[in-house]
């Protein structure tokens, strides 16, 4: 159902045989969630918010996860990670990063618990779909990282952005990879400023979404 594949930068993604595609870009998996959900998603938020809370919607490897962790930041975060279908041991702990200290770690939390995993971390893993998923958190940082609008339309729909609409502050920070023309479209009809910027090597723009 998965398979491990090596990108341009070095790094590994993980493809997906039910999907026909790939978690990360072939042209370099750790290059692009650092582009996309750290430096355009992350730093910006740190500088606008005394804390955050953060939704990520396709936890996938938890790249995206395990860099928000790293990132130096003395502001309490909290971090909610929405998958569908979590990737087993024997995939994880194979990909070239789980070599770096306190990956495996993040793979290993129990699902659907808030666990504090350092000073003012703290983490909840839910195993859902995200159609389905219901919460009264207000989060001030959306990583939309699932699959490609081609691969899973589901997740991309006006309804889906309305939903994340709700439940953003004021001011809150949506990123993601993709650029389409119909995806900027749908979240400006739902009320977000759209930013487009410049994308991660092999991709010529990005995404930025602000909730007014």
């Amino acid at each position: 159902m998965f398979e491990i594949l090596k990108t341009k930068d070095g790094s590994d993604t993980v493809f997906s045989k039910q999907y026909n595609a790939t978690y990360h870009s072939i042209h370099g998996a750790v290059r692009e969630s650092n582009h996309v959900f750290i430096e355009n998603g992350l730093r910006v938020a740190i500088s606008k918010f005394d804390s955050l809370s953060i939704l990520e919607i396709g936890l996938g490897t938890a790249l995206n996860l395990f860099l928000t962790l790293k990132e130096l930041s003395n502001k309490p975060i909290r971090y909610t990670a929405i998958e569908k279908f979590p990737l087993s041991e024997d995939i994880y702990s194979n990909l070239s990063y789980a070599k770096e200290e306190g990956f495996i770690h993040v793979h290993q939390l129990p699902w659907n618990e808030k666990i504090e995993v350092k000073d003012g971390f703290v983490i909840e893993k839910i195993n859902a779909d995200f159609l389905e998923f219901k919460s009264k958190e207000i989060y001030n940082l959306v990583y939309l990282d699932a699959f490609a609008p081609t691969t899973q339309n589901e997740l991309w729909q006006v309804e889906v952005l309305q939903k994340i609409f709700h439940m953003m502050a004021h001011q809150g920070i949506l990123v993601t990879y993709c650029a389409k023309g119909e995806l900027k479209r749908n979240l400006k009809s739902v009320g977000f400023i759209v930013e487009t910027l410049a994308g991660p090597p092999g991709k010529r723009e990005m995404t930025r979404a602000i909730r007014p």
